[in-house]
């Protein structure tokens, strides 16, 4: 019998920190720890917990050029000796020491948990400390050193898997991933992002389909700034729903980059914690339907360290481990307590945003009709227009 829901979980996870001044604090990945323990879910019945230990250079080199592991590893012992050229050293990715050993150990708990799920070892599993989705294989880009989540799908595409599907929702388009297998027709990547008009890494457009062998395999839905629940659920269940039937994966992989919320600071969409917990309900039902259940969540981007990340993704957890916690939910006084003692800042009160909402989220559902004179509406229909032919599906009633 399978584990229900394996998590990748020890405080060495911390080390992967660029440093007091940098928004990816190590402190967002503590909080959803502690945060998971507080609501019971690391002890509850069919959950498991592991580390782990960094990835060898054989496994990261599956991904990588062997020349970019051995510059992070210089810099990793002397960070002086850092090569901007391959992207670090840089502002978004300072060097720091232990850098390769805690960037490996974030792509062995991806691999372990698409290992766990492909194998039958566990029901579902999830990594928030992983979905480092920007890194290339020459180079670090975007807070993310190694990409652990395409290590992740290559050893699933090494060990017999032919369909693999990626769904990211982070704010930021996911650029690494679907770059690595921009040609692959195995690999279906989805990405739901903030246009590159306005944000990093300023990519991911809906005509940005895949490679001459894999057309259509590559999914970009740009999406406006100042966008909200309704629309943001609309865009999810408008495109990834029937892209990822018609695909029929053998085990789904996603990306749940929490920066989509509206107090985010380096983004500049307007969700709520309730829409990102519906986002992540309705793709681990997708992965029953499609691939009986074979779900692999990621964490990603967030940097509202305090009141969204570590909601966010003990919300996620706690659906993988089909223990899904109301939105009404208080939190523990002892988190809080903890929280206001190691930041100074008041902690939320509640699982969710809504004051008045503790069922499914209202959106508008694509059956109704589209409406061309929504910005949403026209950026779903580009990518629809785009990629659904490539799936036999019909571009305004599928």
């Amino acid at each position: 019998m399978p584990t229900q829901a394996r998590i990748v979980w020890d405080p060495s996870f911390t080390k992967y920190n660029f440093g007091p001044t940098h928004p990816m604090a190590p402190i967002r990945l503590d909080l959803t720890a502690r945060l998971c323990e507080a609501l019971g879910l690391f002890d509850a019945p069919g959950v498991e917990v592991r580390g782990a230990e960094p990835a060898s250079d054989e496994l990261l080199e599956t991904v990588h050029d062997p020349e970019y592991v051995a510059a992070v590893k210089a810099a990793s012992d002397d960070p002086d000796q850092a090569d901007p050229g391959r992207g670090i050293g840089t502002d978004d990715d300072p060097a720091f020491e232990g850098m390769h050993e805690s960037s490996a150990r974030i792509v062995t708990g991806t691999v372990d948990s698409v290992r766990a799920v492909w194998e039958g070892e566990a029901s579902h599993a999830v990594n928030f400390t992983g979905g480092l989705h920007h890194a290339m294989p020459d180079r670090a880009s975007g807070f993310c050193i190694y990409n652990d989540i395409a290590v992740g799908i290559r050893w699933l595409l090494d060990h017999g898997a032919e369909r693999v599907a990626y769904v990211d929702v982070d704010v930021h388009h996911g650029d690494g991933v679907e770059r690595i297998f921009w040609d692959d027709p195995r690999v279906l990547t989805i990405s739901l992002h903030e246009t590159g008009r306005a944000l990093f890494p300023g990519t991911g457009w809906p005509t940005d389909i895949g490679g001459p062998n894999a057309e259509g395999t590559a999914v970009n839905v740009s999406l406006p700034p100042g966008l909200s629940d309704a629309g943001w659920l609309r865009a999810i269940h408008a495109t990834v729903m029937p892209i990822v039937r018609s695909f029929k994966p053998e085990i789904l992989i996603t990306q749940h980059g929490c920066d989509t919320h509206a107090e985010d600071p380096l983004a500049h969409f307007a969700m709520t914690v309730d829409a990102q917990r519906s986002a992540a309900d309705a793709l681990h039902r997708l992965s029953h339907e499609v691939c009986e259940g074979k779900w692999v969540a990621l964490g990603g981007g967030g940097y509202e360290v305090v009141g969204v990340v570590p909601r966010t993704w003990t919300h996620l957890t706690a659906i993988a481990a089909h223990r899904p916690i109301p939105t009404g939910t208080e939190i523990p006084q002892d988190w809080r307590d903890h929280v206001e003692r190691v930041t100074g800042r008041p902690a939320p009160l509640r699982m969710g945003d809504l004051t008045t909402q503790d069922g499914p989220l209202w959106w508008r559902s694509w059956d109704l009709g589209y409406d061309p004179a929504s910005e949403v509406d026209r950026a779903i229909m580009a990518t629809r227009s785009a990629v659904f032919p490539h799936h036999g599906l019909d571009v305004h009633f599928d």
